[in-house]
């Protein structure tokens, strides 16, 4: 994250605290949270065991928004939605719970053979990795390499 100030980070994951807290709260998991560089648009993807509807994110939303407000967060939009059919891997759980399903990801720094893009049958988690049958085989990645994942939908 260069070029992006240390009190920002602090800000933003005392943010993503407050959302994930609020979400819980009403019986949500918090997959992920994304915001426009100034922090104007926010978009929350949330999720349940059995699935998402509108009248969920509709509540979600609404708590949000209460809650922003006795916070004081100035923001000008607010989208809480689910996380779709290609829903992002942002925990080591989720790595977990998708065992089985083809996911494409991302590495932060390149791996073997300068690579940072990868496809592959998601195997599961072992410890703080997570294994992946490629076209290469069967590989390790750990969780903390991973920039970004998400679940290729299969039709």
């Amino acid at each position: 994250m260069m070029g992006v100030s240390p009190i920002f980070c602090l800000w933003r994951m005392d943010l993503i605290k407050l959302i994930e807290q609020t979400a819980e709260g009403l019986g949500y998991e918090v997959v992920d949270v994304e915001m426009s560089p100034r922090g104007r648009l926010l978009r929350v993807f949330i999720d349940k065991e059995d699935g998402i509807n509108v009248e969920d994110c509709a509540d979600v939303s609404n708590q949000l928004t209460r809650v922003f407000m006795v916070e004081n967060f100035d923001y000008d939009r607010l989208e809480v939605s689910s996380p779709g059919i290609d829903r992002p891997l942002t925990k080591l759980a989720h790595f977990a719970r998708f065992a089985g399903e083809q996911i494409q990801f991302k590495l932060r720094v390149p791996g073997v053979g300068n690579q940072r893009n990868y496809k592959g049958l998601l195997r599961g988690v072992e410890g703080d990795d997570v294994l992946v049958e490629t076209d290469a085989g069967e590989q390790r990645f750990a969780f903390a390499d991973i920039e970004k994942a998400r679940v290729v939908p299969t039709f």
